[in-house]
């Protein structure tokens, strides 16, 4: 599985490939499923540009998207989109139109009842294990591992040099865990490409997106989403998954 991130936190100030509206989001969506991602995952946005769980946002984007593909949508629940764990769960509670997943980054506050109230509205949850944090140890203590989607192992070490390192302790310590959820693995910034070809090589999902990275494996300004997803995929066939 290639996960589309198609926008992340960013702005039109990062590059003017970002997605942000709703109209936005739906095409780069679609060309990027054209490309051969399999899954979405967004950040809705005010008409500002700033990431929010508000209902009314998560309901225009993803009926927009929605109109152009017929895949798996899921939106962020970053801390930084409301003001406190309360919200975040409050937001949830009055969504009307629901996505198929939400990523829950375990390490934030509230986390743990954000997650139930994902669950309980019949969301599934991308738990978000960040390497350099302690993602991993609250997972591990948490009731809800086993019921969860899937991890999300993002690698935040941002030295390419270091970033395999980082992933493979990031795996051990989700090794240990008893959850038995498959793991998403994918890095950002310029540990993108490198933990991208580790998550291939053992046959892990991976991610590929704007909100990752804005740069190919050459240092190029990506176009936009769909070119992402196609280098992402042409290194799927390259390399052949460790046994």
């Amino acid at each position: 599985m290639v996960q589309v991130c198609l926008n992340g936190a960013r702005t039109a100030a990062d590059s003017p490939a970002v997605p942000l509206s709703p109209a936005a989001l739906a095409r780069s969506a679609a060309e990027a499923v054209a490309a051969g991602a399999t899954d979405l995952h967004v950040h809705p946005k005010t008409p500002r540009g700033r990431d929010t769980l508000a209902p009314d946002a998560v309901a225009a984007t993803l009926e927009a998207i929605r109109e152009r593909v017929d895949v798996p949508v899921g939106v962020t629940t970053g801390a930084w989109a409301e003001d406190g764990p309360t919200t975040r769960v409050d937001r949830v509670r009055r969504w009307t139109v629901l996505p198929d997943h939400a990523s829950v980054n375990w390490h934030e506050p509230g986390a743990e009842e954000l997650a139930a109230a994902l669950l309980d509205r019949g969301v599934g949850v991308e738990a978000g294990i960040w390497s350099g944090t302690d993602g991993a140890a609250r997972f591990a203590a948490s009731p809800l591992a086993p019921r969860v989607l899937r991890v999300l192992a993002e690698v935040t070490d941002p030295d390419p040099a270091t970033a395999v390192r980082s992933a493979h302790a990031l795996l051990a310590d989700l090794a240990a865990i008893p959850h038995g959820r498959p793991v998403l693995l994918h890095g950002e910034e310029a540990s993108t490409w490198p933990v991208l070809a580790l998550a291939v090589r053992l046959g892990h999902p991976t991610r590929i997106g704007l909100e990752d990275t804005l740069v190919l494996p050459d240092g190029r300004r990506a176009a936009s989403n769909a070119e992402l997803v196609t280098e992402a995929l042409r290194q799927c066939g390259r390399a052949q998954p460790s046994s």
